[in-house]
């Protein structure tokens, strides 16, 4: 599901280029709505085959990809109450009651159990990124093609490492991070020093964050802060997210993909104060500082972060914290990138809170990171596809493959069709 500049968002809604009806099979890396948020649409205009993916990755989308729908129409029906839509009405791109459709076609495959469909031969592996998240290898014959999916960090305090992958014939890999590294600095760290500063002056920290992996890192920091003394521990903390509260539940039933243990979990669970109902929501903005929200989503594209954006970028008191990369066209790159105001629900609203990034809470390998996981192939695989990034941080990842691993690299474009012999 495309996000960011409207030229890319508009794709959403352009036919999909191949019939859906005429598609036999989905293989899902995992459920973040970048790579998932798409399903609903494909199975409401005709697709009926089987959507496989992980447990984690079934289990989470449950929980994304009805709210994916309900925060369309809800978008949809504010934009018509209000009338600052274009659109007359304003519709949403699909339902919760597509999302819930969709669901029907997923089939749960178990981690490095070997798959036979459609003459092809499919196994998950562990890509670390979040729950659920994997390295797809597909065998046809002799030949093999892997996809890389995201690719986790090898020393994340919660997820675990990627599984290397020995051989491939072709390799897709995504270039996120593709021309950047992380900052060695603990993250935590950086965190205690935003939330200082701002409770000094008696603001709020407003964190715009994804549901799934990044709010679950979130808490788990915040929990640590306070069991050292980094913070007090009778700060307010909110997360205003029901489907991340759901989605930290199933850390507890996934225990061998993430490093917490039971009591960890917990502590996690229990580090923020659950904002259920939209009521609620609204009553946090009507309150002052200091204090913590937590709220999706992480490149203040949509949802409930929204309205929390309206009641607190334009006092100076407050400080908006993103905790990771922010795509070009988004509210988030705007802000981070300086702008005075940003457009939401039809009005623009000033930004003069502070503005701060913590970029390594970010689950994507960067390219050192990337590089290390490559040289765990035996051989260069015939071609290696860089895709899964914005223009510059694709070409870069191309360049730092051919260079350091003497690989052939290329970045396709958007629709293209390479035919594997």
């Amino acid at each position: 599901m495309f996000q960011g500049f409207k030229q890319l968002r508009l794709r959403n809604w352009a036919p999909l280029a191949v019939k859906p009806a005429a598609v036999s099979t989905v293989v899902l890396t995992h459920a973040h709505i970048d790579h998932s948020g798409y399903v609903p649409l494909l199975v409401r205009d005709g697709f009926a085959g089987k959507i496989y993916c992980t447990e984690a990755t079934y289990e989470l989308c449950r929980i994304l990809l009805p709210d994916c729908g309900r925060l369309q129409e809800e978008e949809a029906e504010y934009a018509n109450r209000r009338g600052f839509s274009k659109h007359k009405p304003a519709l949403p791109l699909y339902t919760e009651e597509d999302a819930n459709r969709s669901l029907t076609r997923f089939a749960p495959v178990e981690f490095e159990k070997e798959l036979e469909f459609d003459g092809l031969r499919l196994r998950f592996v562990p890509a670390g990124h979040i729950l659920g998240a994997a390295v797809v290898r597909l065998k046809h014959g002799a030949r093999t093609i892997v996809f890389s999916g995201d690719l986790g960090r090898p020393n994340a305090p919660i997820m675990v490492a990627p599984l290397p992958v020995r051989n491939a014939d072709y390799l897709v890999l995504e270039s996120t991070y593709g021309n950047r590294r992380h900052d060695p600095e603990d993250p935590g760290k950086k965190l205690a020093r935003v939330i200082q500063k701002t409770v000094a002056r008696g603001g709020v920290v407003l964190i715009p964050s994804f549901a799934v992996g990044r709010a679950q890192a979130l808490l788990y920091h915040i929990h640590l802060l306070k069991a050292e003394g980094a913070i007090a521990t009778d700060l307010p903390v909110y997360l205003n997210s029901p489907m991340a509260v759901d989605a930290t539940r199933i850390y507890r039933k996934h225990q061998a993909e993430h490093r917490l243990t039971p009591e960890q979990c917990r502590a996690m669970c229990t580090a923020a104060v659950i904002v259920n109902t939209g009521e609620e929501s609204r009553r946090l903005n009507e309150r002052s500082g200091p204090m913590v929200i937590i709220a999706a989503s992480g490149m203040a594209t949509g949802g409930r972060v929204i309205h929390h954006l309206k009641a607190f970028a334009p006092d100076p008191r407050n400080t908006i914290l993103f905790s990771g990369f922010q795509a070009g066209g988004t509210r988030g790159a705007a802000i981070v990138a300086g702008a005075n105001s940003v457009k939401i629900h039809g009005a623009y609203v000033p930004v003069r809170a502070e503005v701060a990034l913590i970029d390594n809470f970010s689950a994507h390998a960067d390219y050192g990171e990337i590089l290390d996981w490559l040289k765990g192939f035996e051989r260069a695989p015939r071609q290696t596809f860089i895709t899964h990034g914005e223009p510059a941080a694709a070409d870069a990842l191309r360049l730092h493959v051919e260079e350091s691993l003497g690989w052939s690299c290329r970045v396709p474009d958007y629709l293209e069709s390479a035919e594997l012999r």
